[in-house]
């Protein structure tokens, strides 16, 4: 049965979109880039220890003494753990994102109360919007906005919209007929049963629609860290990457008590005795009017910050906004990033974190619309064939000398699976031979398929790499892997090796760097052939020799660096300064 392409038009359209609609998502982004700044700023301004009182006092308004108590320890624990920059960050994120949903939620939930054809049509999508894994908005996200935090913004706003949307609706529609019928008996305008009767009454819904969108909005921090997103979910992604699970308790803990603090106050707003009280709504907009102000005040402060630490005109910090797009922040590569910042005296410049997919889509978006843009990078790597592109020259040697590829294999490999072990020990190719397969993924095929298509184009050299090596009959093995683009290539074509010419059945493990090392060393997975060195793998090398066994290179020749497109006007880092 044939495939229906759905991946190919899926693509084609979010080019399309793209590039014919530009202008407006770079509109968008600055308007939401310029709406996160503004709150961030606002909560770094203000002291700590004010935001703190300020926050006991509404807890105190609100819930009384018990949540009082609790907000006091819970900020004051985020404190002292040192997660206070990345907490306010993060509820920058997520107030943003909440906002949005709100004024686009609302409308549209009254929208369906009032209209059953807008709620027929409304309601499909919501669905779809709620059941699609989270994982899936980050791709167009970042194809649209690039990376940072408008497109962990978009993918919040669509993964928690439905409720505040939902329960509007709900809410005006459970409103009492007979209550309808007065108000238009005493000859109320649409507006005035609209707002002086069916929101007030529907309030609780509304809140509790809201509740779950500021909630829902919580939840996606970790994932938009993977695009660029900063703040503590950012915190939490990289000790899973490096396997830190003492820093991962504690930014943990920060979302946590900041989840519960966002709960407990937005479920209070409105309770039993507020809802009888007069004038609610019109306090409620008095408030939001002061909060409007206060951050537009503090958009233009940040505005006039910015300007007054920011670089000369036409420098090539101000064309790229003094960001390197990065990848994995467990990756050596990251670590040897920050080096370099450090060695060249980028005071200015910040290494942006995410996977490497993401920086690749950044690339990409900007390759095509030639703009400046500067990555980290890595030879092999099929981006190299797909763009013209070059490296920073790096006179102080920050990334070192050129890195080998290793095969790790567990304990005791080579007496419970002899086989795959010899096979394993044998596994060297080139560059150039890990670029064809690259290349074919990257350009839509299946990474089994890639890996099949050169394993048959290279017959000679696997029949050399499988040459007296008895078959097995069926067992099974685990192959470990990272989600990087040479990885996937790799991994794959041993794989196939294996199952093909040996009869093993293989598993594929995709994990993040540190659970994939720590993978090797407990036993949990046989082998892998990603372990870049003496750069990139080496802290978990180090961490665990001893715990498992180093076949040595399966590829030489592999470079790590910054990266430019071959337009761009700069030849070595310290051009950067």
């Amino acid at each position: 049965m044939t495939k229906l392409p759905l991946d190919r038009w899926v693509e084609r359209g979010v080019d399309w979109l793209s590039v014919h609609l530009r202008l407006l998502f770079d509109l968008l982004a600055s308007i939401i880039s310029g709406v996160v700044n503004a709150i961030s700023s606002l909560l770094h301004l203000l002291p700590e220890w004010l935001i703190i009182v300020l926050l006991i006092a509404l807890a105190y308004r609100l819930g009384r003494w018990k949540l009082a108590l609790f907000t006091a320890i819970g900020l004051v624990l985020i404190w002292d753990l040192g997660y206070w920059d990345p907490t306010m960050d993060t509820s920058a994120l997520v107030l943003t994102s909440s906002l949005i949903s709100v004024v686009l939620g609302l409308p549209l939930g009254i929208a369906c109360a009032g209209n059953r054809v807008v709620q027929n049509a409304i309601t499909p999508l919501l669905d779809f919007m709620q059941t699609m894994p989270a994982f899936v908005y980050l791709i167009p996200a970042v194809t649209f906005f690039g990376l940072g935090v408008v497109p962990g913004v978009i993918a919040s706003v669509i993964f928690s919209i439905s409720p505040t949307i939902r329960l509007t609706n709900l809410g005006i529609r459970q409103v009492p007929d007979d209550l309808i019928e007065a108000s238009e008996a005493f000859g109320s305008t649409p507006g005035q049963k609209l707002f002086q009767v069916q929101l007030p009454l529907a309030l609780p819904n509304i809140m509790a629609g809201i509740n779950q969108t500021i909630m829902l909005s919580l939840s996606m921090v970790v994932i938009a860290s993977m695009i660029g997103a900063q703040g503590v979910g950012a915190e939490v992604y990289r000790s899973v990457t490096q396997l830190n699970t003492g820093k991962g308790f504690e930014a943990g803990l920060a979302v946590v008590i900041l989840a519960i603090l966002l709960d407990r106050l937005s479920q209070r707003l409105v309770g039993s005795d507020r809802r009888k009280r007069k004038g609610g709504l019109r306090q409620a907009a008095w408030i939001g009017g002061a909060v409007i102000v206060a951050i537009a005040a503090a958009g233009v402060y940040h505005n006039v910050r910015e300007g007054a630490a920011g670089n000369e005109a036409g420098s090539i910090g101000e064309t790229v906004g003094n960001r390197i797009i990065g990848i994995d922040p467990g990756a050596g590569l990251m670590k040897a990033s920050a080096k370099a910042l450090q060695d060249y005296e980028l005071r200015n410049w910040s290494l942006l974190e995410g996977s490497g997919t993401a920086m690749t889509a950044a690339l990409d978006k900007a390759y095509k619309a030639q703009q400046p843009i500067i990555v980290t990078g890595w030879t092999p790597h099929w981006m190299f064939v797909k763009y013209d592109l070059k490296y920073l020259d790096d006179p102080k040697g920050s990334f070192g000398a050129s890195e080998e590829i290793h095969t790790i294999a567990r304990l005791k490999l080579d007496k419970d699976q002899p086989s795959a072990y010899r096979f394993l020990d044998r596994f060297h190719w080139t560059p150039s031979d890990m670029e064809k397969v690259m290349i074919g993924i990257s350009e839509g095929k299946n990474p089994d398929d890639a890996a099949a298509g050169w394993v048959k184009d290279n017959a000679a050299t696997v029949d050399e790499w499988v040459k007296g090596i008895p078959p097995a009959s069926g067992q099974k093995l685990k192959l470990a892997l990272v989600a990087w683009d040479s990885e996937i290539a790799s991994t794959h074509v041993v794989k196939n090796v294996l199952e093909s010419r040996l009869g093993f059945k293989v598993d594929l493990l995709q994990v993040e760097i540190g659970p994939m090392w720590a993978g090797i060393a407990g036993g949990d997975a046989d082998a892998m052939v990603a372990a870049w060195l003496p750069t990139t793998s080496i802290d978990f090398y180090n961490k665990y020799k001893g715990s498992f066994e180093d076949l040595g290179s399966n590829l030489e020749g592999t470079r790590l660096g910054f990266v430019v497109p071959s337009y761009m006007d700069v030849n070595s880092i310290e051009d950067l300064r």
